[in-house]
């Protein structure tokens, strides 16, 4: 039986220029530039002036309103095309918007930042296996063996596997015992620890390279290849039993065994990882009064192409057009059009960024006047996006990806909002300050005698901060702060 009835669905559907803004909210300062170069590098119509050294081009359109001699077939109505011009004419001598929140970055000297050249992690292992006098065979296991280390500096591929890559890949047959050979001479190769197949061999390998006559380095090496497990859990009494050590024996033990590097390769890697930071916004303490200000590399000097426009222009004034001319006029309107957007969405992510740094700035009043973490108070997405009138998932775009400078350091947006605790006196405080009264704790206390979580919830509460022993636990762990156990020194 077939049945009709009527359904209503309410659907947002976002529009182009809508998920351009999105997608520029999100790009932080640092790569704001590049996403710049790409757009200008894709669209004619757009440019940026600080970047134009030759006049503007000269006229090359001016025959579009003689061309009266097509032929009627070629001829279409194009009555139905609505272009106004003035739309994309604007004054090319000012910016409404560069200029709004200039912080000076613009006047700083521009340097070449001078980069040393250095051998990779892998590049320097492959130099010392050159000067290894070797056969062909041993040579190409060695570089496999290099090219199967991770980051770290361990080879945790089995054995087996570059057997059969060296079988499959490079026609060479080896036996277990030639790939254990080669390891053996690749461990021998700095850093120390290098090629080691797990923590307790890097270490293993790393005390060896000391003098290993001395007592200590000797009790260090039985320690990390027989009680690495009571070692990593601080059961330094069981130690003491197991190994036959004083308290004075073990300070000295552990000391040396807590001066090897767990991952050696980290030691020589070229530090392409690095992520610089540029902050977006600044903020300045001028007597008591907070200044804020927008990084001018968020405000680019954009502008839609004088050519592009006088194109368009002569295109409007043509009395007759052909299908080609046609085409050719609706590929710049499009050209005009995406600048057009660009240059409205830059404009849209700067309003954006600095409505909602300075509502969390008044917000935080008191904290970015004294930087004192007990003077944060409670803020939730939700109380900044009611206040700027915006949505929360834009206000999250913002605070997950964008960084303010302050007197007292640079730090992520997201790291000023925090849940609400509320005191035995009623009053709501922000989860930081609890936090910042654990670190406290934490850092005071005595390292022989740690403070459990229980003994931590109990200071709390002695403080008014009414917080059950997993919420103080869940607040240690958020600050990467081991159980006490694991805190205690000797």
């Amino acid at each position: 039986m077939l049945r009709q009835n009527l359904q209503q669905k309410l659907l947002q559907k976002l529009s182009p220029q809508q998920i351009q803004f999105i997608k520029l909210l999100q790009v932080p300062t640092v790569a704001l530039d590049t996403r710049i170069k790409e757009e200008l590098e894709d669209n004619p119509a757009l440019e940026d002036p600080s970047l134009m050294t030759a006049d503007e081009p000269v006229n090359e359109y001016d025959d579009l309103n003689e061309r009266d001699d097509y032929d009627s077939e070629t001829k279409e109505d194009t009555s139905t095309d609505e272009f106004n011009v003035e739309d994309y004419l604007q004054d090319d001598n000012t910016n409404d918007y560069s200029t709004s929140y200039n912080n000076g970055d613009d006047d700083e000297e521009k340097k070449e930042t001078p980069i040393a050249i250095e051998s990779t992690f892998f590049e320097s292992l492959q130099e010392q296996l050159d000067l290894v006098p070797l056969s062909d065979t041993d040579f190409i296991v060695g570089k496999q063996i290099i090219g199967s280390l991770d980051d770290d500096g361990y080879l945790r591929r089995p054995i087996t596997s570059m057997i059969d890559d060296l079988a499959f890949s490079q026609n060479v047959m080896v036996e277990e015992e030639d790939v254990l050979e080669m390891l053996k001479v690749i461990q021998g190769f700095d850093p120390p620890g290098i090629a080691a197949r797990d923590l307790q061999e890097c270490l293993s390998l790393q005390l060896k390279r000391k003098d290993v006559n001395n007592p200590i380095i000797k009790k260090a090496i039985a320690i990390v290849e027989h009680h690495l497990d009571e070692f990593t859990r601080k059961h330094y009494d069981k130690l003491e039993k197991s190994v036959g050590l004083n308290n004075d024996e073990l300070k000295d033990v552990v000391a040396e065994i807590l001066r090897l590097n767990p991952k050696p390769g980290d030691s020589n890697q070229v530090t392409t990882k690095q992520l610089q930071i540029i902050p977006d916004f600044h903020i300045s303490n001028n007597d008591g009064i907070l200044i804020l200000t927008l990084n001018s590399k968020n405000a680019p000097e954009l502008r839609v192409s004088r050519s592009y426009m006088d194109m368009f222009d002569h295109y409007d004034k043509a009395s007759q057009k052909d299908k080609k001319m046609k085409e050719a006029v609706q590929f710049v309107k499009q050209k005009l059009d995406s600048a057009k957007w660009f240059i409205d969405a830059i404009k849209q992510r700067q309003q954006t960024l600095l409505k909602t740094m300075n509502a969390i700035m008044h917000y935080q009043y008191e904290y970015f006047l004294t930087a004192d973490e007990r003077k944060m108070r409670p803020m939730i997405l939700k109380d900044i996006a009611d206040k700027i009138g915006m949505d929360i998932s834009t206000v999250s775009r913002v605070a997950n990806s964008k960084y303010v400078q302050t007197e007292f350091g640079t730090f992520l947006l997201k790291s000023f909002f925090s849940e609400a605790i509320q005191t035995e006196s009623g009053e709501e405080v922000s989860n930081k300050e609890v936090k910042k009264i654990l670190e406290d704790c934490i850092g005071n206390e005595d390292k022989r005698r740690p403070l459990a979580d229980e003994k931590l919830t109990e200071i709390l509460k002695e403080r008014g901060y009414n917080i059950a022993r997993r919420t103080v636990a869940k607040y240690r762990e958020q600050m990467n702060i081991p159980v006490a156990r694991l805190r205690k020194e000797l």
